[in-house]
């Protein structure tokens, strides 16, 4: 569960660095200090971070080692949010980094690029203080390097309510722990303080979310860097017991002692929330790192070493006599295996695609971040329309608030200017007479010089399946790329059954699935790209940009989370077709002329895809076109509308003459 934050007289930004983080287990009651070492503090590394209560985000630099809550307690404002919060008592605040939840206690060195959005959830009720020891552990200046792992808010059957905090459930639906090299599973567990005890009084491991390869509590951290997981019930057998004088045992034991003299010698005036708040008196930590001086000999071991070495022989013995039956159940289990080469990457594609991102930008309004976008042709840039849809009047065809766009948002460091987006050009957000979904917008930038380079001339169609590459701001951060799998349109069903189970899959595929037309027109994936991604090109193996990324399905639990289940885009083609009607029927010659003046592979291709559609729907503006004036003064414009005036001439067929 997540600590409070907030203290309740704020301190200067220097003494507030500088003490020892106070924290407290919500299910015990008892506190403890979280050690900060001088050495730690000396080398830390000055690095900045944005945060954000709402939309408009602050700019914090930390330059002293401490806690993630400390770094944001240089900020007045978070301080301020704090304090109200707990003076609510029925809410408390929750740090999330990149979409997890972030424990308020980890090490600042944990924030890297990832902005840190701060929400509200329902607080639950503090336990009476009990009995003697807390739950979290910690170690007097940790040693190795620092590993952060991922672990789902829900666990398996049977152990489904992991956290203290339901109210988790409802924000995101993964927490990030942190760790050091040479520390147990459960000990990180144990010192986050937000899971319930039951997971270690029940035999619970880690699944691998991918590989659902199982991590025992008792195994070491080092090779969990960045890696996600479940926590499932093993069995209904108590979990296995560490041996006497192992260094969970002596851990655990330490931390014990040191959480209840941490209670102990509080104010008897004071509370256990006083001091998760920051209002307990400063008491100097003692901590206790001596290593026992006897070594115990382990209860009944020779009991055990006489049958382990029976065992043993009567292996040995097996295995003379029936070498030749586990050859062949050894050749039975033997594979022989290879890693699906789909979404591996050369090099060189990655440079080429590297270099087209300097085309995709950041769209905001007010200088808020609200998607994605890139630079279609000229001073163009396209976007989902949904992005704008709630500023732009389209019958007066204006934008009611400041919009701009940013090309080099690459880190929290660059400030690179942003160009003002002068008109929307074009904007459809609605069904065309066919039925079928548009959601676009594109918009004309004011600039002194024009931009070099567009995204047009890496025009492709869609391909059927394969690895793509997404290239936007997800979540308003900086510029990132997401490689992943398309999901053929026969595929989507098997998609869904692994995220709902039997109950829900009939209604949700019904749901998402019942108009398989208009679905088999949108490219399909399973991205990690959301809220703020809208408008991101995505490109195929060949660097053809051939869709732009617009959203997603998803569906509520029982708890109210939200899964989100298959993101897909809209083919460029499709788009482009639906641009060049609207400004032929808009008379936006400008617009058109731009176009015409970038040439691509796949111009001819295009060109006969609208001449079908104007002629399918027989849209006379294109024929109204030829004798405008504009087009005897562009040669351009006059060969692009007298082609759709041509007729095709039947082709006649050969009879052969019996």
């Amino acid at each position: 569960m997540e600590q409070k934050l907030g203290t309740k007289n704020d301190e200067p930004e220097e003494n507030a660095a500088e003490r020892k983080p106070v924290l407290q287990d919500e299910e015990t009651g008892k506190a403890y200090l979280q050690h900060v070492s001088k050495e730690k503090e000396e080398s830390h590394i000055t690095h900045s971070f944005e945060w954000s209560y709402g939309k408009i985000p602050t700019f914090v630099t930390c330059n002293k080692a401490g806690t993630v809550e400390d770094a944001l307690k240089r900020s007045s404002q978070f301080r301020e949010i704090a304090e109200k919060t707990r003076q609510r008592q029925d809410k408390e605040l929750v740090i999330v980094m990149g979409g997890k939840a972030i424990a308020s206690h980890c090490p600042c060195s944990l924030i890297k690029k990832e902005r840190l959005t701060i929400k509200d959830v329902k607080a639950v009720k503090k336990q009476k203080q009990h009995g003697s020891g807390s739950v979290h552990s910690h170690r007097k200046g940790p040693s190795g390097k620092l590993v952060k792992f991922h672990v789902l808010t829900k666990g398996g059957k049977n152990v489904v309510k992991i956290l203290k905090n339901p109210s988790l459930y409802t924000v995101v639906q993964e927490v990030i722990v942190y760790a050091y090299k040479g520390e147990k599973v459960k000990q990180a567990l144990r010192r986050d303080g937000r899971f319930q005890n039951t997971i270690f009084k029940k035999n619970c491991v880690l699944s691998h979310t991918s590989t659902e390869v199982n991590t025992e509590m008792s195994n070491l951290v080092d090779d969990l860097d960045g890696k996600t997981y479940k926590i499932i019930l093993l069995n209904k057998s108590s979990p296995p017991e560490s041996l006497p004088g192992s260094l969970d045992d002596t851990y655990v034991m330490q931390n014990e002692s040191q959480g209840s003299d941490s209670v102990e010698n509080q104010d008897p005036q004071q509370s256990p929330t006083d001091a998760v708040n920051g209002n307990a008196p400063m008491k100097k930590e003692k901590l206790n790192n001596t290593a026992p001086d006897e070594i115990c000999e382990i209860p009944h071991s020779k009991k055990m070493q006489h049958h382990l070495s029976s065992q043993f022989k009567h292996l040995m013995e097996k295995k003379k006599t029936g070498i030749s039956q586990l050859s062949c159940i050894q050749n039975l289990l033997r594979v022989e295996y290879g890693k699906s080469a789909q979404t591996c990457t050369d090099v060189k594609f990655m440079k080429e695609l590297m270099n087209l991102s300097n085309y995709v930008c950041q769209v905001r309004i007010n200088g808020t971040p609200t998607g994605s976008g890139f630079l279609l042709f000229d001073m163009f840039i396209l976007t989902n329309a949904h992005v704008l849809k709630d500023i732009y009047n389209e019958n007066r065809g204006q934008l009611d608030e400041k919009v701009t766009v940013h090309f080099s948002y690459e880190s929290l460091q660059v400030s690179g200017a942003e160009m003002l987006v002068e008109e929307v050009a074009g904007f459809e957000y609605c069904q065309d007479v066919s039925g079928h979904m548009f959601d676009w917008a594109l918009l004309r930038l004011k600039a002194q010089e024009k931009l070099s380079g567009s995204l047009l001339t890496q025009f492709g169609f869609l391909p059927q399946s394969g690895g793509i590459y997404i290239i936007g701001h997800p979540e308003g951060g900086v510029k990132k790329i997401d490689s992943c799998l398309i999901i053929p349109s026969d595929d989507r069903s098997q998609v869904l059954g692994k995220h709902c189970d039997n109950n829900h899959f009939q209604f949700i595929s019904k749901r998402f699935f019942e108009d398989e037309s208009e679905h088999r027109r949108v490219l399909t994936y399973e991205s990690c790209f959301y809220s703020g991604s809208s408008g991101s090109p995505v490109f195929d193996k060949n660097c053809r940009v051939v869709a732009m990324h617009s959203g997603g399905y998803t569906f509520p639990s029982e708890l109210g989370k939200v899964h989100n289940i298959i993101e897909y885009g809209y083919p460029l083609s499709f788009i482009m077709e639906h641009v060049i009607v609207q400004m032929v029927e808009k008379e936006r010659f400008d617009v058109l002329k731009a176009y015409l003046a970038c040439s691509y592979e796949y111009h001819k291709d295009m060109m006969d895809n609208i001449k079908k559609l104007v002629e399918s729907r027989n849209i006379v503006a294109f024929k109204n076109a030829v004798n405008n004036s504009v087009m005897e003064r562009d040669e351009s414009l006059k060969s692009f509308f007298e082609f759709f005036c041509q007729k095709e001439e039947p082709v006649p067929m050969d009879i052969d003459c019996v």
